[in-house]
């Protein structure tokens, strides 16, 4: 039943053709963008990686004589064949004496030695103790009282570092604290282990939540239960 003020109520109008065509636009911009970007990004490194690896390679075991065609990647394949057989020969004995005379030449060439061993240290670190990732996420207080930030346990603190700062043993946490959007920046902290607040959530699933500067949160958490206690 309709009444003399219902006349007055002004109906929500539709959207216009324009409306809806934007509306269109940006889901697929949303929905082409991270296919494109990815598949550009690949498409660029694979490419990058042929331009330094195929030089290298003698012409009889490339394969675009035989096909015909520029196959894109193939110096992916021959970087990745490469890698393991070095690999192979460095896990024997023969290869260890070779890398250990090898280092033994590099450590008198003032120059080359620094560089050598700092990036045999950040291949070691990234690479060859991958099972020393971060532990888990939590929460600490940074940079003062009140503000909450998202850190990564890495270790407990050690050797000098406990010492110095006083803390019992075990009892003092590395914690390295991203930048957003920028994970890989940031800064090494250390904290006492009653300061840090552990979180359920995966490392992976706080990563994202920096990377998207809090827009993204995991998928099934509750974000009105209560946090983890101190422990």
């Amino acid at each position: 039943m309709t009444t003399p003020f219902d006349e007055d109520i002004p109906k929500p109008r539709k959207p216009g053709l324009f409306a809806r065509v934007r509306s269109s636009f940006l889901t697929g911009i949303v929905v082409i963008a991270p296919v494109g970007l990815t598949v550009w990004f690949l498409w660029t490194f694979a490419g990058w990686v042929d331009g330094f690896v195929l030089p290298l390679v003698p012409g009889q075991f490339k394969p675009e004589p035989y096909i015909g065609i520029n196959l894109r990647g193939v110096g992916i394949l021959f970087f990745l064949v490469f890698t393991v057989v070095i690999g192979w020969i460095a896990k024997g004995l023969m290869g260890r004496s070779l890398i250990r005379f090898g280092e033994s030449l590099v450590q008198r060439m003032p120059v080359v030695r620094s560089i050598y061993s700092g990036v045999k240290q950040i291949a070691e670190t990234v690479f060859a103790q991958s099972e020393r990732s971060f532990e888990r996420a939590c929460l600490i207080e940074y940079p003062r009282k009140g503000i909450w930030a998202i850190g990564f346990v890495s270790t407990e603190a050690k050797g000098e570092i406990r010492q110095r700062a006083g803390e019992d043993d075990n009892d003092l946490l590395s914690v390295f604290v991203p930048t957003t959007p920028n994970p890989t920046s940031g800064f090494l902290l250390y904290f006492p282990r009653k300061d840090v607040m552990e979180l359920d959530m995966s490392v992976e699933d706080a990563a994202k939540l920096v990377i998207s500067a809090g827009l993204v949160y995991p998928n099934g958490k509750d974000p009105s239960q209560p946090p983890r206690s101190k422990s």
